[in-house]
């Protein structure tokens, strides 16, 4: 994994690619267009604004209106954000023109040329890893995708994915699985040891564990007590506590919470503002085991 020269605390780099990321993302699967845009838009700009430019997107999410609205917020503010979407594979989609008229409709909603990372949102039932692989290569060749990345993939799967895009000279760029204080079944299953090893970006989603993470308090547990320790040591929140203890966990991981509200955006976005001692880390990991 390579860091970033400039500011290596708050950005890194997609798996070994070239794709230089915010060490933080943000989750659009509430994002709707017609629902919520006001609010999205206001999000969008303090986000871009702060330099958190990694925006996680898919074409099931609330039925392709949050790639619209992403869209929308790309045309109307403005900047260079990361984009990642993702193919959904189904008992229906079979074909490479399946995947192919699934990634030219996302391409449409968002209304861009190409997607920074496309992702196979789960492991496929009707097609291979290897066919989706062998599609996925054809269209970074064709500059629609800029990287390949799975999501909810397993050791054996990101495998398979890993050896049959190294067979078109390309490397798996990152696998996007849940993970968090309260849910560290990447340490387990040997997820996190297949990143390491393949040199593959762990993208956490829920890194707040459903929103748990964010409303400790209350003495309802010692981690719960120990996150508001750490918080206010920091003039930080439960929210940011839960992020950097991510974020600090391994240069891999990149936590991608979701938010749809201004106050919520600036607030996981300043978990990139401070640093928690190694004692508070040793502290909280242990704890949270």
């Amino acid at each position: 994994m390579k860091q970033s020269n400039s500011n290596s605390s708050q950005t890194t780099y997609l798996g070994s690619t070239e794709i230089k990321v915010p060490r933080i993302g943000t989750g659009t699967n509430r994002w709707a267009q017609g629902e919520n845009d006001e609010a999205v838009l206001k999000v969008y700009k303090a986000l871009m604004d702060k330099g958190v430019n990694f925006f996680d997107t898919a074409e099931i999410y609330t039925g392709g209106r949050s790639e619209r609205l992403l869209g929308d917020c790309i045309k109307q503010i403005g900047g260079s954000p990361i984009i990642a979407s993702k193919y959904r594979p189904s008992t229906s989609r079979r074909t490479k023109k399946d995947f192919n008229e699934a990634l030219e409709n996302s391409l449409k909603r968002l209304d861009v040329e190409t997607l920074d990372l496309y992702y196979v949102h789960m492991p496929p039932s009707a097609q291979s890893i290897e066919d989706l692989m062998d599609y996925m290569a054809e269209a970074k060749a064709s500059e629609k995708i800029r990287a390949v990345g799975v999501s909810n993939f397993d050791v054996d799967q990101m495998r398979r994915a890993a050896v049959r895009l190294e067979a078109h000279s390309l490397k798996l760029a990152a696998n996007q699985v849940e993970y968090s204080l309260t849910h560290r079944e990447p340490e387990t299953n040997g997820v996190l040891e297949m990143c390491k090893s393949l040199d593959v970006s762990l993208v956490a989603y829920r890194p707040l564990g459903r929103g748990q993470l964010a409303l400790v308090g209350g003495s309802k547990s010692t981690l719960d007590d120990l996150i508001q320790s750490i918080a206010e040591n920091h003039d930080g929140s439960a929210s940011q506590v839960a992020l950097r203890w991510l974020i600090q966990s391994n240069e891999l991981v990149i936590p991608i919470p979701g938010a749809t509200k201004l106050d919520h955006a600036v607030e996981n976005a300043g978990a990139l503002d401070w640093v928690m001692s190694k004692s508070e880390f040793k502290e909280l990991d242990e704890a949270s085991v």
